[in-house]
């Protein structure tokens, strides 16, 4: 086993940490990992440079996943959100989660806002579990295969 795919410590264990550009390899190494179209480096110290929250969720020296969020006039918006893939399916999204909405509160958000692939059932599902209503369409919104684009499912959560 890799060290990428230990088990991770309890979830006692799991904190949520800042991000900062000396996790940056670590976090990059998971995106590339966890999709077709990762984000690139520059949006993430884009994201840093702008004051987005940008969290990650460990264990030990493990990044379990992260996210980015946006925040707006009394609202916040989900930019990314990753599970490392070995790491997937054991309930880290749903932390992330309520961690995001935990903090889009204390930002005086009064909604969360996101895209989704529409092909990502999964995360859609995910979404639709925590509360997330589908509001909307956003059509080629994503990069897909072969230089088409892919519609995104706009979701929004009442805070």
């Amino acid at each position: 086993m890799n060290a990428m795919a230990q088990p991770p410590a309890a979830a006692a264990e799991a904190r949520f940490e800042p991000l900062t550009p000396e996790r940056l390899d670590a976090l990059m190494a998971i995106e590339q990992s966890a999709y077709s179209h990762p984000w690139s480096r520059g949006n993430f110290t884009d994201a840093l440079a702008a004051g987005y929250q940008v969290q990650l969720l460990t264990a030990g020296a493990q990044i379990l996943g992260y996210f980015v969020a946006m925040p707006g006039v009394q609202e916040a918006h989900l930019l990314n959100i990753t599970v490392a893939p070995a790491f997937q399916r054991q309930g880290w999204a749903h932390m992330m989660l309520d961690a995001l909405a935990l903090w889009a509160r204390s930002q005086g958000a009064q909604w969360l806002w996101l895209e989704v692939r529409v092909s990502n059932e999964r995360a859609r599902r995910v979404y639709e579990t925590h509360g997330y209503r589908r509001v909307g369409l956003r059509k080629c919104y994503y990069p897909g295969p072969d230089g088409q684009r892919e519609d995104a499912v706009v979701m929004s959560l009442p805070l």
